[in-house]
């Protein structure tokens, strides 16, 4: 399965990294399309951090390098499961932004509802790529059978102290009534 997993997160990376690479070098391209969405976001921004770059060519730059780095993490195996989250939770923002399928009015509605359907389709194989443990055990079941474990070893520690010391309090009985 090995190989399957590992050409499947390779195609599935390959729009993101091209994509990003795009976003990142030419953001006027794409920023017009995401003013919508991050001006609705810019007070919480500011909100949380003035630091944080409001304006949308900053925005869709820092987009675009995100969906590289983690395009390319997910396609060469690493760090896999949360760089499929990374590349899934850009996706949202930008088939909102991109895809208005809503808007029934647009000449183009057809092809924008093409184009949301392509993204939700990626945004399925991301979650499959996110929960994917490669027939390893999840972090979840790990830590549960840990606690199990963990107490079963208790259990098992308090059984044997007390067969040790009924065992010794049957040595210094039987120590005690030998003649002496």
């Amino acid at each position: 399965m090995k190989p399957v997993r590992t050409a499947a997160r390779a195609m599935l990376a390959s729009i993101f990294v091209i994509q990003g690479v795009q976003s990142f070098l030419k953001p006027d391209a794409k920023a017009e399309t995401a003013a919508g969405v991050t001006d609705r976001l810019k007070p919480l921004l500011e909100k949380a951090d003035p630091r944080i770059p409001t304006d949308a060519t900053t925005l869709v730059r820092l987009k675009g390098a995100s969906d590289v780095i983690a395009g390319l993490a997910l396609a060469t195996g690493h760090f896999t499961r949360p760089a499929a989250v990374v590349l899934a939770a850009g996706l949202v923002p930008t088939t909102i932004a991109g895809h208005p399928v809503w808007d029934r009015s647009r000449p183009d509605a057809k092809v924008q509802q093409i184009q949301f359907l392509k993204n939700l389709g990626l945004f399925g194989g991301l979650l499959l790529a996110a929960v994917d443990t490669e027939g390893r055990p999840g972090l979840g079941y790990r830590t549960s059978h840990a606690a199990s474990r963990s107490q079963r070893s208790v259990k098992r520690a308090v059984r044997t102290a007390k067969r040790e010391a009924k065992i010794a309090a049957m040595s210094a009985a039987a120590a005690r009534k030998l003649p002496g």
